[in-house]
């Protein structure tokens, strides 16, 4: 990110340079008047164009934030429905208990080690994923007891696996969301506009004048460039980590193996 974010602040550093001297006069710079930057039109103008970026970059950093304080709360409701599916299966017949929990722990680790790099890259979960955790859920409806406890518990791991389930399907609705086109649109084209806005007001800075311009600029450049780089829930500055499934697994091996 640090990279990336500098050679945006850098890159519009270039802009501004690159404007003045494209726009360089020889008979004045920053003249009077209405036309001036300093006059009521090129006010007027610049306030409203600083507001619109304003909104547009406000919405545009509070939706994906919120949305990833989101999905990372629903990744630790799906880790801790498994954890409890796990202590659960401690009230099972050993073969049951062990198959069970070899399941669990078998999703789990799939889903640190080989699911989160791909929605990570790719913004989607695997169907490999979803493959498993129906062959494990299948696995569970084949199991039968005529025990009342052993037929509650299993009722029970079955409930939470139902959670894992809607926990899962929320967490590919998270993967797959991103804001509109036109917002990020927007972004840039707004952006550009406070970066070109004084050239083409009349403002012709020269050495020291062009040093806040060009501050203004990069840090434009950071702020357009972190819009697209949280645009993602599990990717980016704001990218959702495994921890609650990492802390799932901890807590796995904390469970007594009997119940």
């Amino acid at each position: 990110m640090v990279v990336r974010s500098i050679l945006c602040a850098l890159a519009a550093v270039v802009l501004v340079l690159l404007l003045a001297r494209l726009t360089q006069r020889r008979d004045s710079w920053d003249g009077d008047g209405d036309s001036a930057p300093d006059g009521p039109t090129a006010g007027h103008a610049g306030a409203t164009m600083s507001a619109l970026f304003l909104l547009v970059f406000a919405i545009a950093v509070i939706v994906p934030w919120t949305a990833a304080d989101a999905a990372r709360q629903n990744t630790h409701a799906e880790a801790q429905s498994l954890v409890e599916a796990y202590w659960t299966a401690g009230a099972l017949p050993p073969q049951g208990r062990d198959a069970v929990r070899d399941g669990l722990r078998a999703y789990t680790g799939f889903v640190i080690e080989d699911e989160w790099p791909v929605m990570r890259e790719e913004s989607k979960l695997t169907a490999e994923g979803w493959h498993r955790l129906d062959d494990f859920r299948g696995r569970l409806a084949s199991l039968t007891y005529t025990n009342a406890d052993h037929k509650d518990a299993l009722d029970d791991i079955r409930d939470e696996v139902r959670e894992v389930y809607a926990a899962r399907r929320q967490r590919a609705s998270d993967a797959e969301a991103t804001l509109p086109s036109g917002v990020l649109l927007f972004t840039v084209v707004t952006g550009l506009a406070m970066i070109v806005l004084p050239f083409l007001l009349g403002a012709r800075p020269q050495g020291r004048a062009l040093l806040p311009l060009a501050l203004m600029a990069a840090m434009l450049g950071v702020s357009v460039y972190l819009v697209f780089d949280i645009d993602h829930v599990f990717a980016g500055s704001l990218g959702v980590l495994p921890t609650a499934f990492e802390t799932a697994v901890a807590e796995f091996d904390r469970v007594p193996w009997a119940g």
